[in-house]
């Protein structure tokens, strides 16, 4: 089998796992002290933070008649809109997510039939852990605590027209009698233009940029081997997740290999190993990363956070978004990537978030945001 077949193997069996795993996830734990078989009796919450207790037991069972029981402002929030809300609509990750466990802190005690209860949520997903936090207001309505349910105003756009005038690249494959096509294509030229190992949790990172050179677009991936000072292999990483795989021409994505458990000092060299394979491609959707800022949280950790809209007139079903971080001289510093679980409609934006290691923020003198785009219908 030639190196390009076997790549091409190795990404049918990639997206495949994938889709897999997104249309069917395995099924999570239950929350602590929620069976996960048989009847779950409900009570008339005597306290806001049971209230939202009995909330997250619902939504985790996916039992939306009686979670839409739970909301005191029923005449203003429909059932439609607050499964919308917890559990995603056209096909975002949130649609395909599990809600794993949850954290109740009261941040306003119980006053004149009022409270203020922070909800913090752990939701499973096929790329990983998704956290959530909501400040949820709670009534109490005839001796019962119930959840005021803040409105989600949706942007109604008006029927319109988009161009679709983006570039798009088809790759076609010769049939068995085809003499013009006798020889095998050769793979897009790719480059790692920077790369740069840190310490890290215990382990080592490499960090890095690749760039396409050529004229079409490429499925790509970075490969790394650790060696030590006699050339022997301390261990092998690709980059997996931290990268965006579809890079159009002169498209620059930046990269994250992890090496858990590994000592810098360690290290003598590094092999890197960019791979790459045509594939079809297009330049649409574009999605345009907006009110881009870096700020400390409650918390004392530091955020990126900004908005997605998609310009494009089809739904990007789940946004990636990768951000690179350069200190003072230039150098990468640091890879962030973070998956938005709700889905980008055309024109609407969406906010995102991605967490900064709280030593490096101070380092941060410059930052470039992008977004890997999946659409489900290009994988009918």
């Amino acid at each position: 089998m030639s190196g390009r077949t076997l790549i091409a193997a190795l990404i049918i069996i990639t997206a495949t796992l994938v889709t897999v795993g997104t249309l069917y996830p395995a099924e999570m734990g239950a929350l602590v002290g929620i069976e996960n078989t048989g009847v779950l009796k409900l009570h008339n919450a005597s306290t806001p933070e049971e209230a939202a207790q009995d909330l997250v037991a619902v939504v985790q069972r996916k039992d939306w008649k009686r979670a839409y029981s739970l909301i005191a402002n029923s005449d203003k929030v429909d059932q439609a809109a607050l499964v919308r809300d917890l559990n995603g609509s056209q096909g975002s990750l949130r649609t395909y997510s599990t809600l794993e466990s949850a954290e109740t802190k009261v941040l306003q005690p119980p006053s004149d039939g009022q409270a203020l209860v922070r909800l913090r949520m752990k939701w499973a997903s096929v790329v990983g852990t998704i956290w959530e936090t909501r400040d949820l207001k709670m009534q109490q309505q005839q001796g019962r605590w119930l959840i005021e349910w803040p409105e989600q105003k949706r942007s109604k756009l008006p029927p319109q027209v988009i161009p679709v005038n983006y570039l798009r690249w088809d790759v076609i494959y010769r049939g068995e009698d085809d003499e013009w096509g006798a020889q095998d294509v050769d793979s897009p030229h790719v480059r790692i233009i920077a790369m740069n190992p840190v310490a890290r949790d215990g382990g080592v990172v490499v960090l890095g940029e690749l760039v396409n050179e050529d004229t079409v677009p490429a499925y790509v991936s970075v490969r790394a081997t650790l060696l030590d000072k006699n050339d022997a292999e301390l261990g092998k990483e690709n980059s997996f997740d931290n990268i965006s795989h579809l890079v159009l021409p002169r498209q620059v994505t930046p990269f994250r290999i992890d090496f858990p458990g590994m000592k810098l000092e360690r290290v003598e060299n590094i092999r890197m190993e960019p791979i790459s394979t045509l594939v079809p491609a297009s330049a649409d959707p574009v999605v345009v990363v907006q009110d881009q800022q870096i700020k400390k949280s409650e918390q004392g950790s530091s955020q990126l956070s900004g908005k997605l809209e998609n310009q494009s007139g089809q739904i990007v079903n789940i946004p990636q978004v990768l951000a690179t971080l350069y200190n003072k001289n230039g150098q990468i510093i640091w890879v962030a990537d973070s998956y938005v679980d709700r889905a980008l409609l055309p024109k609407t934006p969406e906010p995102f978030s991605l967490n900064i290691p709280g030593d490096l923020a101070a380092q941060v003198a410059d930052f470039r945001v992008m977004v890997s785009p999946y659409v489900a219908e290009r994988l009918k």
